[in-house]
């Protein structure tokens, strides 16, 4: 009897916590769609920097890139904010997500080398 009312509690636990993650992590970008974002963020970062132009031009010339971006993948700012506290708040998955950038972009100048 005890077993049962211990293993029924354990249960009852496990679901919650699992509900709690799932409310979490609704509504935020995962792992691969940010690495996929943030590399095309840095690629645009990288394309306005070769134009060799004063800062304030630099940010005035990215800004549409990054709408246009965040229109490529069809991200409201509220999305980009509450998926940029998430990952701030789990920095074990934000390292995991930039290991996936650094990664993606060497691999991008290898094969322009």
């Amino acid at each position: 009897m005890n077993r049962l009312i211990l293993f029924t509690l354990l249960i009852i636990f496990l679901s919650t916590s699992c509900q709690e993650t799932k409310k979490e992590t609704s509504g935020i970008l995962t792992k691969r769609e940010l690495t996929s974002f943030l590399v095309d963020v840095y690629l645009a970062e990288a394309r306005v920097d070769n134009l060799l132009i004063t800062r304030d031009s630099a940010i005035k010339i990215f800004i549409p890139f990054e709408k246009s971006l965040q229109k490529k993948y069809g991200l409201a700012d509220s999305t980009l904010k509450k998926t940029y506290q998430y990952y701030l708040d789990h920095p074990k998955e934000m390292e995991a997500v930039y290991d996936a950038v650094i990664d993606s972009l060497s691999l991008r100048e290898q094969r322009v080398k």
